[in-house]
C-alpha cells in the first residue's frame, strides 16, 4: 500500500490550549483503560547514604595490613582463615577460574608456600596463602554404592560393609550388580553410574576423593549422605589446582559513619514535619526519589533495597503524611512521604489527568490535522494527489504483514494497519488517526501466503498458549467477581 500523513509534532504543544471538555472526552472514550486492578500508593523519599567514608577505608586497610602480617606467620593456615575471613571459602583444591579475577590471575602461577595480598577487588581485601598445588583432572566419570548408616546399625557397620564390598569388587564381583543390591541412591538402577562431572559438583569429601585418585581406584568416603564406595571410571583432562587459605575482609561502614547518616536522617525527619518535603530537601541539597504506583505486596521500589517495612507503613498512612520512622536499608537510611493513593476500581479523571495530558494533546491535534487531511482528500482521485496538496510524498510500503504493524517512517501504527487490512484494493481511504499522526492510504493489492506443508507443531503451540491464557483469564474473572480484602500487607 501507499500512504501519506501529517505528524502530531507538526503542531507545537504550546499552540494547543486544552479544555476540561477535551480531557473529559478522552477520559470517557477510554474509561476502561483507567481501571485500577489493585490499590496502589506512591511516595517520595530522601536517602542518607551509609557507604564507607575515606576514614573507613583507611581504618579497614590498617586492620587488613595487621591481619596480613599475622597470617604470614600463622601456624594453622586454615583455622586462621576460617576465624578471620568475612566470606567462608572451602579449604580444598580449586581450579583456575573459580576465584575473584584479581586473585585468580596470580595465585595459580605461584608455588606452594607463597603469600599474596592484600589486594582490593569487589569491595573487599583478599589475602591468600598457597598451601599446596597439583595437577587434577578437569572432569571425572565415577560410580558409587551409597550405604545408609541408620539402616545398618551405625557408621561402623556401614564402613565394614563398604570394606567387604570393596574386597568383593577387587576379587572380580560386578560393581553394577552390587550397587543394584546394596545402594540406597537413585543411581542403583544404573549400576551406580553417576556420569561425568566437574570439580565442585559433589560435596567436598566426595570431590576430593575422585579428583585426587586415579582411574580404577576404589575409595571409601563418608559424607553427609552416608558411606560411599566409589569407583573412579575415567579421568578426563588435567589442569593445575591449588589449595588455598583464603581471607576476605569487606570494606564496611564504621559505626561512626552509620551514626552520622542516622543523625542527618533523624534531623530531616523532625524538620520536614513542619515543612514542605521537596522544598526542604532541595534547600538542604538532598535528592528526592520517587516510587510510583507501588502495590501492597510489592517487595521492591526504585532506588531502594528491601523496602517492605516502608511499603507496609505507606499503606497505613494518609495521603500527604510523612512516615514517622527512619527506615534502614542495606546502604542507606530513608525518610519518606506518601504522595498519592489510588484505590482499586475506576480511577476518577482528576487522578489520571496529568498522565493522560500527552494523549489528550494528540487527540486534539488529530482533530485539527484531520480537518486538513480531509480537505486534501476531497476531490482527490489518488494518494499522490493528496500528498501533493499536503506538500508531502506518497510512501510505498511493500509486503507488510498484519502480525508486524511497523511502517517505515511511521513506526508501529496499529490503527493504520487495521484500516489497511480492512480496505478494498484501489480505493482511496478516509483519514485515520494513529498514535503518531493522521494518515490516508490506498491498498495496491493483497498477497495470500503459500499454504504451510505441516502446521501441526504451530497449531499445537498456539493451542497451548490459548489454553494457558484461558485459564489465567478465568481465574482473573473469578478474582474480579469475588469480594476479597487482601490484608497481607499488614503482616509481610
Amino acid at each position: 500500500f501507499k500512504y501519506t500523513g501529517l505528524d502530531y509534532t507538526s503542531i507545537p504543544d504550546a499552540n494547543v490550549k486544552l479544555t476540561e471538555s477535551d480531557y473529559s472526552e478522552y477520559y470517557n472514550e477510554n474509561k476502561k483503560r483507567f481501571e485500577n486492578p489493585t490499590e496502589t500508593r506512591s511516595f517520595e523519599y530522601v536517602s542518607f547514604s551509609v557507604s564507607p567514608t575515606k576514614d573507613d577505608s583507611v581504618a579497614v586497610k590498617a586492620q587488613v595490613d595487621k591481619l596480613a602480617a599475622d597470617f604470614r606467620t600463622a601456624a594453622n593456615d586454615s583455622l586462621f582463615a576460617a576465624v578471620n575471613s568475612d566470606v567462608k571459602v572451602p579449604y580444598s583444591f580449586v581450579a583456575k577460574g573459580k576465584l575473584d579475577p584479581a586473585v585468580d590471575s596470580v595465585v595459580f602461577n605461584l608455588p606452594a608456600g607463597s603469600f599474596y595480598g592484600p589486594v582490593f577487588s569487589g569491595n573487599s581485601y583478599k589475602l591468600v596463602k598457597v598451601v599446596a598445588t597439583r595437577f587434577s583432572p578437569d572432569s571425572v566419570k565415577a560410580s558409587h554404592i551409597l550405604l545408609d548408616p541408620s539402616k545398618l546399625g551405625g557408621a561402623d557397620r556401614a564402613l565394614k560393609l563398604a570394606d567387604s564390598l570393596k574386597v568383593l569388587v577387587q576379587n572380580g564381583a560386578s560393581f553394577a550388580t552390587l550397587a543394584g543390591e546394596y545402594s540406597v541412591d537413585g543411581s542403583k538402577d544404573k549400576g551406580g553410574d553417576l556420569g561425568t562431572f566437574t570439580p565442585g559438583t559433589m560435596v567436598p569429601e566426595f570431590d576430593n576423593a575422585v579428583f585426587s585418585g586415579n582411574t580404577g581406584d576404589l575409595k571409601i568416603v563418608t559424607t553427609q549422605f552416608g558411606v560411599h564406595l566409589i569407583r573412579i571410571e575415567k579421568q578426563i583432562g588435567s589442569s593445575k589446582v591449588a589449595k588455598l587459605a583464603y581471607i576476605e575482609k569487606s570494606l564496611l561502614s564504621s559505626n561512626k559513619t552509620k551514626d552520622a547518616a542516622y543523625k542527618k536522617a533523624s534531623s530531616f525527619l523532625n524538620e520536614v514535619k513542619e515543612n514542605n518535603f521537596a522544598e526542604l530537601a532541595q534547600k538542604k541539597g538532598y535528592t528526592v526519589g520517587v516510587a510510583d504506583k507501588v502495590t501492597p505486596t510489592q517487595g521492591f521500589a526504585p532506588g531502594l533495597d528491601n523496602p517492605r517495612q516502608l511499603i507496609r507503613d505507606a499503606y497505613a498512612a494518609e495521603k500527604g503524611d510523612v512516615l514517622e520512622q527512619v527506615y534502614q536499608m542495606d546502604n542507606a537510611f530513608v525518610i519518606a512521604r506518601l504522595t498519592d493513593i489510588r484505590p482499586k476500581g475506576a480511577l476518577p479523571l482528576d487522578a489520571v489527568k496529568k498522565e493522560i495530558e500527552p494523549m489528550v494533546l494528540n487527540a486534539v491535534k488529530a482533530k485539527m490535522l484531520k480537518e486538513k487531511l480531509d480537505k486534501a482528500l476531497s476531490g482527490s482521485n489518488s494518494i499522490e494527489q493528496v500528498a501533493q496538496k499536503l506538500n508531502k510524498t506518497a510512501t510505498p510500503v511493500p509486503n507488510i504483514v498484519f502480525a508486524n504493524p511497523v511502517i517505515p517512517g511511521a513506526g508501529q501504527e496499529n490503527r493504520l494497519i487495521g484500516a489497511v487490512f480492512g480496505s478494498q484494493p484501489g480505493k482511496l481511504s478516509k483519514s485515520v488517526a494513529g498514535d503518531r499522526g493522521v494518515y490516508a492510504f490506498v491498498v495496491e493489492g493483497f498477497t495470500n501466503p503459500a499454504p504451510l506443508a505441516n502446521t501441526y507443531k504451530q497449531k499445537e503451540t498456539m493451542m497451548q498458549g490459548t489454553g494457558q491464557r484461558s485459564l489465567g483469564a478465568a481465574f482473573q474473572a473469578l478474582q474480579d467477581k469475588s469480594k476479597i480484602k487482601d490484608n497481607r500487607v499488614k503482616f509481610y
